[in-house]
């Protein structure tokens, strides 16, 4: 664990190491989906512009989108940080203190790719489709950035479990150690426990969907199928790596009341359930449809 790479020497900036694995997983996305796009594009200069532009403008929604969500959410449940917000509302924007919800981020990315494929006249469902793949590949770069700070842990793994390995379990530092280290978001009154290791389990599941991703660009019938089949696939990822976490900041709804979800079910697994319904009935609907991406050519998908 690891949440401070080093200080810079004679300022002693300090670097964490989850903000650099969020600008390596941001370059990495931005430099497939740049090269994708004008691979398959029938103009790549008319279209390297937009294409280039396009990650600032994806990076602002994510921003916006995962803070804006995660303020309503806070708000909604009536939480001590939701009535801060409403007493306080400039303390919505401070984004340096935490609090960010990684569908909300996804939302925000679709708002801000939409604008800017319009402001420069490229296909948005094509675009979808290729963005999503690139930023699979990305977000378990910056998944990485969670396990170094100990952000979005799992919960204590049920007796008779804790002799299984990494990247199963993970046991967390002792209490010297993370008195030691305060920038670690281990909780202290889990020192020494062993958890599920659900940081690696997001990784994992981010490069199989990016993988996933590529070879459905191959066979696609219409743009934005891959992206909706995706989006499928990680709500029913997500949902299930939820019921091992540990962590309630990302909001627990309904605890105690429904069957089987006594701890309650929390906001991503609320959000992928509607997900999954939405993707998988627009999915159907268009079973039929056979469509080439306008401005695009005949060309090998992204990795052939």
């Amino acid at each position: 664990m690891h949440p401070i790479l080093f200080e810079i020497p004679g300022l002693g900036l300090p670097i964490r190491s989850f903000g650099v694995m969020v600008v390596l997983g941001f370059l990495l996305a931005s430099h497939l989906v740049t090269r994708w796009y004008l691979d398959r594009s029938d103009d790549p200069e008319r279209d390297a512009p937009g294409i280039q532009a396009l990650p600032l403008w994806v990076m602002a929604g994510v921003v916006m989108g995962a803070r804006a969500v995660y303020v309503l959410v806070e708000v909604l449940r009536g939480s001590e940080t939701g009535q801060r917000y409403l007493a306080e509302p400039i303390e919505m924007f401070f984004v340096w203190e935490g609090g960010l919800v990684m569908y909300g981020g996804a939302f925000g990315a679709i708002l801000g790719g939409w604008m800017c494929v319009r402001k420069y006249g490229l296909h948005f469902p094509h675009a979808l489709d290729i963005g999503f793949v690139a930023g699979f590949f990305g977000l378990a770069v910056g998944r990485i950035g969670c396990l170094l700070v100990g952000d979005d842990h799992g919960r204590i793994v049920p007796e008779g479990s804790e002799g299984l390995p990494f990247p199963v379990t993970l046991r967390v530092p002792d209490l010297e150690w993370l008195q030691a280290n305060p920038d670690s978001l281990f909780p202290r009154d889990l020192a020494g426990e062993v958890l599920w290791a659900t940081q690696p389990w997001m990784t994992a599941n981010g490069v199989l969907l990016g993988l996933i991703g590529m070879a459905l660009l191959k066979r696609r019938a219409y743009p934005g199928q891959t992206v909706l089949r995706l989006l499928a696939l990680y709500s029913v990822g997500r949902f299930t790596i939820e019921a091992f976490r540990g962590d309630k900041i990302r909001g627990l709804w309904w605890e105690g009341v429904l069957p089987g979800f006594e701890d309650g079910i929390s906001t991503s697994q609320l959000v992928s359930t509607v997900l999954f319904v939405v993707c998988t009935s627009l999915l159907v609907r268009n079973r039929g449809r056979r469509e080439e991406a306008a401005g695009t050519k005949a060309a090998s998908a992204p990795g052939s």
